[in-house]
């Protein structure tokens, strides 16, 4: 096999490993293939993936994130508690989404104007967010949410027979995917995980990116 042949093999290494698990896994249970079961795990790989897709540009310049479980539980949290003191299902779910998104801002802060380690900033912040939950939700479970059918739909509904969630999921990679690949934001992402020393004499503003 020559280099180039080899290199490709190498960069399909993980695809070609899930392949062989669907193999593996097919003949050892026959109903592991159906429709119904890999909806299922459509559904429940979902919420995983949306987290990959943006870690994914984090590992591309270079850093981590230890802290995504962490914040995906604290703003859940915060989310099921406004849904259940009387806050519009839609309204909470964007309300989360933007604790969500200050949370890793500080994480970006701590990293670039603290001059922290990516790994030692988020193992803190993993910490702190994860104490944060345990406080918020006083260590029990919220219970009662909403009956509201669209907000039931976008985490259990299905379109098409696909689950809500995997189509959310698909369409979060398009989208990610556009960015990485067709935008400036996308190479310079690129750029700064390649060498953050070029990158500055380029002009690059690293530590925005």
């Amino acid at each position: 096999m020559d280099s180039k042949a080899l290199q490709y093999v190498k960069k399909l290494g993980p695809l070609i490993g899930l392949i062989l698990l669907f193999i593996i896994i097919s003949v050892m249970n026959d109903s592991f293939l159906e429709f119904s079961n890999l909806r299922n795990l459509l559904r429940q790989v979902s919420i995983n993936a949306i987290i990959a897709f943006g870690m994914t540009f984090v590992i591309l310049t270079g850093g981590i994130d230890l802290s995504v479980g962490s914040i995906l539980a604290l703003s859940s949290a915060v989310m099921a508690n406004l849904i259940v003191t009387g806050t519009d299902p839609v309204l909470a779910i964007i309300l989360a989404a933007g604790a969500g998104l200050v949370l890793g801002g500080i994480n970006g802060l701590v990293i670039t104007y603290g001059r922290v380690a990516p790994f030692i900033a988020t193992l803190a912040t993993m910490t702190i967010y994860r104490g944060a939950t345990l406080v918020f939700t006083d260590g029990n479970p919220i219970s009662g949410l909403t009956q509201d059918p669209l907000f039931h739909a976008f985490g259990q509904g299905d379109i098409a027979g696909l689950p809500v969630p995997a189509i959310t999921m698909f369409l979060a990679f398009i989208i990610l995917w556009f960015v990485l690949s067709r935008t400036s934001l996308g190479r310079k992402t690129y750029a700064v995980g390649g060498s953050e020393k070029v990158s500055y004499i380029a002009g690059i503003k690293i530590d925005r990116v």
